[in-house]
């Protein structure tokens, strides 16, 4: 059976808001910190031992807009890896190996963790976080 392992990041007042650069009052602010090797080495391996990964639709378009044009071993294993997004919206996802799930978040998620050995990775996705929770 799946694990769920969500990872965000927050700062300490909550803010989870384009870490990565989007438009927002303070561009990129969670890659202005070096989170040194041993940083580096936990959110690489932590990305290359999840089994799947369990996305917002916000999320997953910005992963689904980057990751097919980067390179290397991340690149391989998020391009390649089995992707679900939950959304009521989006209904033929382009990033290859994506399903959507637009059932209700409960069943949906259980099943999805039947049908996944391994550690199902929630990045980001908030309000998906906050539904999880």
């Amino acid at each position: 059976m799946g694990r769920i392992v969500l990872t965000e990041f927050i700062s300490l007042d909550g803010v989870v808001e384009a870490p990565g650069g989007e438009d927002f009052k303070y561009p990129n602010w969670s890659f202005e910190f070096d989170r040194g090797d041993d940083g580096e080495k936990f959110k690489e391996d932590e990305a290359l031992g999840s089994s799947a990964l369990l996305l917002g639709r916000t999320t997953y378009e910005g992963f689904a807009s980057a990751w097919p044009h980067y390179d290397g071993e991340l690149a391989e294993k998020y391009n390649g890896m089995p992707k679900f997004v939950v959304s009521s919206t989006l209904s033929e996802p382009e990033w290859n190996n994506t399903t959507v799930l637009s059932g209700d978040l409960v069943d949906e998620v259980a099943q999805l963790r039947r049908s996944v050995d391994g550690d199902i990775s929630v990045a980001g996705s908030i309000r998906l976080a906050q539904g999880l929770l």
